[in-house]
This record gives C-alpha cells, sequence and structure tokens, in this order.
C-alpha cells in the first residue's frame, strides 16, 4: 500500500471528520437552482409529467422536448424514480444480493429515450449528484434524488452513453465535507492513474460455455481433480516488441489457455483482477468491487478470456478480497462524509499492517455489498470458484494487534462475530446459488471446522489453503539433505492433521517475493542439485492428500524472485534443465488427472496409507494412495537424501509386478536415469508389517511412484517419461 498522499484519505473518526484531500480548496457548488432563472416554468413541469406518466405513448415530439428540457434546465427534472419498493426493502435488510443489477450505471430507455439510471448508497450525505464528461463534471447540473427508506439516490439521465466517464459528488451531513467518488457498483473505470468510474455495458457477449456451464452444477470438487495455476496477468507474459506492455484480455486468451491446457493444469486462478489503483498490491486493495481491471482491457474482453479457458474445459478461480480496501480518495473510504463501509476508529477501522480500511461487516448494508460482489462474478463472468484472501485477518480483532490496540467482542474474547457471521453467510449464498462453485479460504491459522458446513458450526468454505504443509515443506527442503535427518517430522507432520480439514496444498506468490527467493533458489547445493530437489518437492506435493496450487513460473524453474514489473523469464525453457523440470510438471498433473488415487480421497483417512515413516536417518519416506476402490492404489517413495540407495526394502501391500509409472530422476526431467527398470516385482519376504516387499533402487534427491498390478482399460494408458535405465 503506497503512504498516505494527497490521493488517499487519512483517517477520521466519528467526531473529527476529513475531507478528501483530492477534492478540498473550494465550497461545493449548490445543487439547488434559484427559482426565479432556472427552476421549470409550469409548462415546462406539465410537459414533464406528461412524458413521465405517459409511459410508451408519448408522441416523439414529447420525448424529444423532454430531452431538451433536461440538457437546459439542469437536474430537478431528472428525479424518475426506477428503484421500487420491494428493492428498497431488499436493500435496506441486507438481502438484495443482486444490487449490481440496481445500484450503479445502468444503460437504459425510458419511454423511448436512451439514458443511463444511477443509483447509489449513500444514507448520510445532504447531497449527492453526478459529475461527468457529460455535464463538464459539473455537480449542479445532474443531481440525484435521495429514497428515504433505504439510503439510495438515484437518477435518470438521458443521452448519457456507454463509455461516459462519471463519479458521484458526495456532500457529508454537515455540507462541509464533499468528495468526489468512484461508483462503488461501477463495471468499469479509468486506467490508472486516472480514477473515474466508466458507463460500461455487460450484456451482449455470446457465451460460448454452455456445456462447461450446465456440467459445473453437477461436479463434486471434492471428488475431482484440482490442479490450480495461479496467474497474475500483468507479469505472466508480456510483449517485448512493444516496450515490455502488458498482453490484453484477448491476447492473452490465444496464448493462456494453450499453455494451460498442454501443463494439464484444470483450473487457472486469478490474482485479483478487480480494478485497483496500485500495481504494487497485485490487485489485492480493490477499488472496483464490480469492475475488472482496464489495464487489460473492456469487460467484453475479459469475458472473452473467460470463455476461451471453459472452451478448453480449464476452470477459472477468482481471488476476491472482502477482508480490507485502501484509502484512496476515491473509493469506499469515508464514502458519504461518515465511516459507512469501514468502522470508525483505529482499534477495529484500520488494518495495521496493510494501512487499509476493514469492511464493518456488522452493517446490513456492507454485508450485502460483499455478497453481491462475490455473485456477480459467478454470474455475469462465469467465473468457477472464489478464493477468499486473508481470511485470518477477517476472524481475529486481535489480528497483527499489540495488546491494548483492539477491542474484544461482547464476550470479552478476539473472535469477530460479525465477520463470522458473514463467511458463514456469504459460502451458503454462493452455495445455494451456484452449485460446484467452491469456495476456498486462504486461512493461516488453527482456526477449527473452516470447510465444515456452517449448519454444523463450520464457517462453510468448501477448501482451506494448508499453509502449515507449505511452510513445513519449503523450511525442510532448503535444508542440506545432511541435516534433513533432525528434522523429519516436518514432511510427516501435516498426515496428522490433514483430515481435518479439506486441504490446498499451495506453493503461492506470496512464497517467491520480498527476499524469500525463487522456488528453485530455495533449493540447497549445486545447480543440479537444486533441480532434484524441487523436482522431488513437487514429487511429494502431487503424492500427498490435497488439491494441488502452483504459481506461474514454478513449474519450470525462475531463478529471480517474481517481478509483477516484467515478464517470467520463458527464455529459460530453452535450456534442457528448465525445460526438464517443466516436463516433470506436466507429466505430474497427467498422472494426478489419470489416476484417481491421487485425488478422490483427500479429505479421508482411508485415501493414505504409511508403508514406513520413521527412516528419518536415511531421509526417506514412503506411503501408499487410495481411490474409492481399494484395489486402485499407488505406491510413493521419496528419497530426501544426496545419495542413491540401492536394495533399498519397502513393504507391499499386493503381490506381483509394480510398473514404475514415475521416477523424477528420469533423463528426460535433467536427472541422472537410475531407476528400477521400469518394474519390480515383489517377494514373499514380509517388511513394514506387509505380507510382500519390493527390493528398489531409489535414485539421489528424488520420488519414484509404482503403479500394482491391475487389469486397465486401454484408454486409461498414461505416456509418461520414463528412467534411462528402463
Amino acid at each position: 500500500m503506497p503512504n498516505a498522499d494527497a490521493g488517499q484519505l487519512p483517517f477520521a473518526d466519528a467526531t473529527h471528520p476529513v475531507a478528501d484531500p483530492g477534492t478540498m480548496g473550494r465550497p461545493p457548488r449548490p445543487v439547488g437552482r434559484s427559482r426565479s432563472s432556472t427552476w421549470p416554468s409550469p409548462v415546462d413541469r406539465r410537459l414533464r409529467a406528461t412524458y413521465l406518466q405517459g409511459a410508451t405513448v408519448a408522441p416523439r415530439s414529447t420525448r424529444l422536448r423532454f430531452i431538451e428540457l433536461c440538457s437546459r434546465r439542469g437536474g430537478r427534472c431528472l428525479t424518475t424514480l426506477l428503484l421500487t419498493d420491494f428493492d428498497l426493502h431488499l436493500l435496506a435488510e441486507g438481502t438484495h444480493y443482486r444490487t449490481y443489477e440496481k445500484l450503479g450505471a445502468h444503460v437504459r430507455e425510458l419511454n423511448g429515450v436512451p439514458g443511463v439510471h444511477f443509483a447509489v448508497w449513500a444514507p448520510n450525505a445532504s447531497r449527492v449528484s453526478v459529475v461527468g464528461d457529460f455535464n463538464r463534471w459539473d455537480p449542479a447540473t445532474h443531481p440525484l434524488t435521495r429514497r428515504q427508506e433505504a439510503g439510495v439516490w438515484e437518477a435518470f439521465i438521458p443521452g448519457v452513453k456507454t463509455g461516459a466517464l462519471y463519479k458521484y459528488r458526495v456532500v457529508g451531513p454537515d455540507g462541509r465535507y464533499f468528495g468526489d467518488k468512484a461508483d462503488p457498483y461501477g463495471f468499469a473505470a479509468e486506467i490508472r492513474p486516472q480514477t473515474a468510474s466508466k458507463v460500461a455495458e455487460l450484456d451482449g457477449y455470446e457465451w460460448g460455455d454452455a456445456a462447461w456451464i450446465s456440467a459445473r452444477a453437477t461436479r463434486n470438487a471434492v471428488i475431482e481433480p484440482i490442479s490450480i495455476y495461479e496467474v497474475h496477468l500483468g507479469s505472466w507474459r508480456r510483449n517485448p516488441e512493444e516496450k515490455g506492455r502488458w498482453l490484453t484480455y484477448r491476447e492473452m486468451a490465444r496464448e493462456l489457455p494453450d499453455y494451460v491446457e498442454s501443463m494439464g493444469y484444470t483450473h487457472v486462478e486469478l490474482l485479483p483482477i478487480t480494478e485497483h489503483p496500485f500495481d504494487g498490491s497485485w490487485g489485492y486493495q480493490t477499488i472496483g468491487y464490480f469492475a475488472p481491471t482496464s489495464r487489460f482491457g473492456a469487460p467484453h474482453d475479459l469475458m472473452h478470456l473467460i470463455d476461451a479457458l471453459h472452451q478448453r474445459d480449464i476452470g477459472v478461480i477468482l481471488d476476491w478480497v472482502p477482508a480490507h480496501f485502501p484509502r484512496d480518495g476515491h473509493g469506499l473510504g469515508y464514502f458519504d462524509g461518515t465511516h459507512l463501509y469501514e468502522h470508525a476508529g483505529v482499534q477495529r477501522g484500520l488494518h495495521p499492517q496493510w494501512d487499509t480500511f476493514i469492511f464493518n461487516y456488522g452493517r446490513l448494508e456492507v454485508r450485502n455489498f460483499l455478497i453481491s460482489s462475490a455473485l456477480f462474478w459467478i454470474d455475469r463472468y462465469h467465473v468457477d470458484g472464489l478464493r477468499v484472501d486473508a481470511v485470518a485477518s477477517m476472524l481475529y480483532l486481535d489480528y497483527a494487534r499489540k495488546h491494548g490496540e483492539w477491542i474484544p467482542n461482547r464476550y470479552g474474547g478476539r473472535e469477530n462475530l460479525e465477520a463470522i457471521d458473514f463467511i458463514r453467510l456469504l459460502n451458503d449464498r454462493v452455495h445455494a446459488a451456484y452449485p460446484g462453485v467452491p469456495v476456498m479460504a486462504e486461512e493461516s491459522t488453527s482456526w477449527p471446522m473452516v470447510t465444515r458446513p456452517t449448519q454444523v458450526g463450520g464457517l462453510g468454505f468448501d477448501f482451506k489453503w494448508n499453509m502449515g504443509w507449505m511452510h513445513d515443506m519449503l523450511e525442510y527442503m532448503s535444508l542440506d539433505p545432511v541435516y534433513r535427518r533432525y528434522h523429519h517430522n516436518q514432511i510427516t507432520f501435516s498426515l496428522m492433521y490433514a483430515y481435518s480439514e479439506r486441504f490446498v496444498l499451495p506453493f503461492s506468490h506470496d512464497e517467491v517475493v520480498h527476499l524469500k527467493k525463487a522456488m528453485l533458489s530455495k533449493m540447497p547445493g549445486d545447480a543440479w542439485r537444486m533441480f532434484a530437489n524441487l523436482r522431488a518437492l513437487y514429487g511429494y506435493m502431487f503424492g500427498h492428500p490435497g488439491k494441488k496450487l502452483m504459481f506461474m513460473g514454478d513449474e519450470f524453474g525462475q531463478w529471480q524472485e517474481w517481478n509483477h514489473d516484467t515478464s517470467l523469464h520463458w527464455h529459460l525453457t530453452n535450456d534442457p534443465m528448465h525445460a526438464g523440470l517443466q516436463q516433470w510438471v506436466r507429466d505430474l498433473n497427467t498422472l494426478y488427472r489419470a489416476e484417481p488415487a491421487l485425488y478422490e480421497r483427500d479429505d479421508t483417512p482411508e485415501g493414505f496409507e504409511w508403508i514406513d515413516c520413521s527412516d528419518h536417518e536415511g531421509n526417506v519416506v514412503s506411503f501408499v494412495r487410495r481411490a474409492a476402490d481399494p484395489a486402485n492404489l499407488l505406491l510413493f517413495v521419496c528419497n530426501f537424501a544426496a545419495a542413491p540407495k540401492y536394495d533399498y526394502r519397502i513393504g507391499a501391500p499386493v503381490e506381483g509386478v509394480w510398473e514404475e509409472i514415475l521416477n523424477s530422476d528420469a533423463t528426460a526431467y535433467g536427472g541422472s536415469g537410475l531407476g528400477n527398470l521400469g518394474a519390480v516385482e515383489t517377494s514373499p519376504t514380509p517388511a513394514h508389517g506387509r505380507p510382500f516387499s519390493l527390493t528398489l533402487t531409489l535414485p539421489p534427491l528424488s520420488v519414484i511412484a509404482f503403479r500394482p498390478p491391475r487389469p486397465a482399460p486401454a484408454d486409461a494408458a498414461v505416456d509418461l517419461a520414463s528412467p534411462a535405465g528402463a
């Protein structure tokens, strides 16, 4: 978050309101006009009534005369009220979950006259008007009418067209505060550093993903393979021939689906594409909760990108941020001269780490705003899932705060009861409206029952990021193999809690920034060992219970940390070692999607069985993964030591010839080519409590996978790279 400056609201409290620095310096112009010079004459008022009350039968001359009056006479003739009493009732009680269909700027044709209906929630404002390039940014031209029932201001303005720039001039309850605010429900915005909203139509795009959407409603994500490719659209790939400019949504639609499909991922997760003023926030400091960022194109262009991914059977997950919002002066902060969307007071309203405002989840209209935003992206942009950012910061009142810097809840505890209620309501509404659309939590604490249903006291998420597993594994793999024997518990502890929630195993963008090093650079040893370690880490990840997530660039091993201002280093894929790592990830995805044992029982103990987790001296673990059909199983053996192991015996639950189906040390991946000649037969010697055993060669820093003898249909064969010795 940038430091507070002229474009950012300083924090205020209820007794010391602070004006928007960007609009200070002159008093607001009066909304009304003098009766002697500009009020409509009696003839004009009759004409207006004839038009507004005459429905569609008003003659063309009357309609043209009405438009002329609206243009000439100012805003007093624009008080056409389109929000119904029922709309206002639902808005006031916080249950109008399609508010994006009512509030904001909507292109309409009223009695044959085209224009735009504007509506904004500002209950404490004394005056609100629309300013824009269509009225020379004059707040006296187009005032809005207050609807007392819900604190909403609205008006229909004839002649305004798609693409028009606008803001709301909001005057506070004391008549002194005023600010030019972007539309909270705006569908589009200017590209930064400009801050106006833009009139946009979402209708008219012809989707080609009907089959995908229809099938989505019948899916159960819990028992399906989910391998997510996390993408920052501004830096995934750039155009080097035009000074490294961003690709547009439509240009990405020609490249991203091809690449993701070729790599075998099932989903793309987009870092926040909601409009945001600061590139360095990566989208996590959102201003436009209903507007895709204009950096890469228009709303229909984003629809085209998502449509293209769907037509390749690739799901789209949106990173969504209801935890906090930035203090920029044109945003939600101090919106109507009061703390409307945020809490008043530093102890609850300001985030100490990010210098951002915190939503007031106890306010019904704020809940309504956020839930409508979540539903909006699924409804209008066909998004297939939401990843909710910073859930821990929502759940705890003392998050990132010292003693005395937070206010306990009504029971004296640190739990944010209002946020808990909001989260449960959010998940219930998404699941009720869109079956088959999962909601994932980035929750970094041990809060219980994050992925349990709300009916039994859970938060209702479908999945939770397993941050504990991620941190343990990265710390373990960063150690020289000589010292790993003393940290063996870091690769086994996750199975103590693996079934307490439904997990996603993430290697996300957060792990390759802020001096944490790129994934490849975290690994110890020389270059060959660094690649071998990273291949072993990814192999263990795909064998471990849980859905998978990998940040862009991790799949081919960037040496440098991620930089949001530049493209990924795609030239590295021309190097055999980087290309080998990329092929390894591709083959892991292929195996993962083909083998139900790797995804059907992620959240139940029946899906995982240790063969041996006690060889800390040898840095070796071995385990079995099982599908819903217990006979459908795979065996993984992981050697995290830097030396190969020969004649290494492990127990086998099934007799026969076990096929070596994957080996991270294969020469195709940049390995040394050690292996087991493609298959190993069991011996009747018991080991590790099993009646049979396998005698194996374990390559250094490797993961190998075996399939037991079982009949398989011909079309289920998987063509993966085999070790050179096979």
